[in-house]
C-alpha cells in the first residue's frame, strides 16, 4: 500500500488504550499532517483520554469507546450489546474516512472496520485478531523498539518517509495561565523552582498497578532528602484514588504540597510544563510530562524503557531501573508470576536522588 498515491482526505485513529499508549501515536499523527496537510484526522480513544485529544491542534474530532460500558451492555442483553456497536459503527460511517489505523489489537474493531465504507483499513495483526484489515503488519508485541517507533514503521510501511517527532500535547496560553492561578490557590510560589511528584500511576494495568509502583515510602523518603539538599518547592500529584495511598506517608513540610484529583489531563499537562522536574513511576503522568516538555526522572520496574520509557530519550529524561537479570518480565503483553518484585524493591533512594540531581 501507498499512501502517497492513496492521498487519504479524512484519516480515523482507533486506540483505545491508556494515556502513554494514545501520546505514543502523536509523532505519527504529526507525519501525517505533513504528509497530507488538508486531510481530516479523526480519533477514537476512551473516555479518560478523550479530552487530551480533544485539545489536540492536530485531531479534529474525537469519538468515545469505553470497554466497560459495552461489557455491561453485553451483560443486560445480546439486544443492547449490537445495538451500541450498532450506533458507533453509524456514527463513524457517515464520515466516510478513506483511511483508517486501527491500533485495538482488538478482534472486534478489526470485524466491525469491515462495515464502516473504509477502503483502506491498517493496523497490526497481533494473534490474529486483525483479519479484517488490508494491510497488517505481524506483532507478537512491542519488543526491541519504541512503541512510537512501531507506529512510524507502520506508516514507512504505507510508503510515507518519517521523522521522529516528540510526544505532543496542545498548551495554550489560557492553559499555562490557569496553572500558574492553580498553583498559587495551593500556596506554591510559580516564580520559584518546583517539582512534581507522581508516587502513583500505573492506573491502566487495574488491580496489577502496584507491579509498576516504587514504595510510597521510598518517595517520602526521597522527597525528604530533596527538601534537605534543594530550596525547590514538591507537589505531590495523582488522582483520587491515590490519595490515600499518600496521606499518612509524607511529612507536613512547607515545601511540600498536595494536590489529588484536583485537575483535569489537560489542565495537569499546564501545570507540567511549567515545572522544573518530574518524579514518577512508569505510567501515563511520565509520557504526559515529556509530552508537555518537562524533565523527568522516571522509575521502571517489569517493563522495558527501551520500549515504553521516554520519547525520544535524552538528557532531559533519567530513567531508573535495576540491572537484575529477571527484567524486563513484562513481554509481549503479558505479566509473568512474581512475588518478590525486586526490580523495584532494590531500588536505593540514594539511586533514584542521583538521577533527580542530574535534572536540576
Amino acid at each position: 500500500m501507498d499512501l502517497t498515491q492513496i492521498k487519504p482526505d479524512r484519516i480515523l485513529v482507533v486506540n483505545i488504550f491508556g494515556i502513554g499508549d494514545v501520546l505514543f501515536t502523536t509523532p505519527m499523527l504529526r507525519n501525517l499532517r505533513r504528509h497530507f496537510p488538508q486531510a481530516r484526522i479523526d480519533y477514537l480513544a476512551n473516555r479518560r483520554v478523550a479530552p487530551l485529544l480533544e485539545a489536540h491542534e492536530l485531531i479534529e474530532r474525537v469519538y468515545v469507546y469505553e470497554r466497560d460500558e459495552f461489557v455491561a451492555a453485553r451483560k443486560r442483553s445480546p439486544q443492547e450489546f449490537l445495538r451500541k456497536i450498532g450506533d458507533l459503527r453509524g456514527e463513524l460511517r457517515a464520515q466516510r474516512y478513506s483511511v483508517l489505523f486501527d491500533f485495538s489489537m482488538n478482534a472486534m474493531f478489526s470485524w466491525m472496520s469491515l462495515f464502516l465504507g473504509v477502503p483502506h483499513r491498517i493496523g497490526f495483526n497481533y494473534r490474529h485478531r486483525s483479519r479484517w484489515l488490508t494491510e497488517r503488519m505481524e506483532i507478537r508485541g512491542y519488543e526491541g523498539r519504541h512503541v512510537a517507533r512501531y507506529y512510524l514503521d507502520l506508516l514507512e510501511r504505507c510508503g510515507l518517509t518519517t521523522e521522529p517527532d516528540p510526544l505532543e500535547v496542545t498548551i495554550g496560553a489560557a492553559g499555562r495561565d490557569w496553572a500558574v492561578d492553580f498553583l498559587k490557590r495551593l500556596g506554591c510560589d510559580p516564580a520559584k523552582p518546583f517539582l512534581v511528584v507522581f508516587p502513583g500511576g500505573g492506573s491502566s494495568w487495574g488491580a496489577s498497578a502496584d507491579l509498576k509502583r516504587w514504595g510510597v515510602e521510598k518517595y517520602a523518603k526521597l522527597i525528604h532528602k530533596i527538601v534537605e539538599n534543594y530550596p525547590a518547592q514538591i507537589i505531590l500529584m495523582g488522582d483520587n484514588a491515590e490519595q490515600n495511598l499518600c496521606s499518612k506517608s509524607f511529612p507536613q513540610h512547607p515545601l511540600i504540597y498536595k494536590s489529588f484529583g484536583q485537575t483535569t489531563l489537560g489542565q495537569l499537562c499546564s501545570v507540567l510544563s511549567l515545572s522544573a522536574g518530574v518524579i514518577c513511576n512508569d505510567g501515563g503522568p511520565l509520557h504526559m510530562a515529556v509530552a508537555a516538555g518537562a524533565k523527568t526522572v522516571s522509575i521502571f520496574g517489569p517493563v522495558d524503557p527501551q520500549v515504553y520509557g521516554p520519547w525520544p530519550n535524552g538528557q532531559h529524561h533519567e530513567v531508573v531501573f535495576s540491572n537484575i537479570i529477571c527484567r524486563p518480565c513484562y513481554r509481549r503483553f503479558r505479566m509473568t508470576d512474581c512475588e518478590h518484585m525486586s526490580c523495584l524493591r532494590e531500588l536505593s533512594v540514594n539511586t533514584v536522588f542521583e538521577k533527580v540531581r542530574a535534572i536540576l
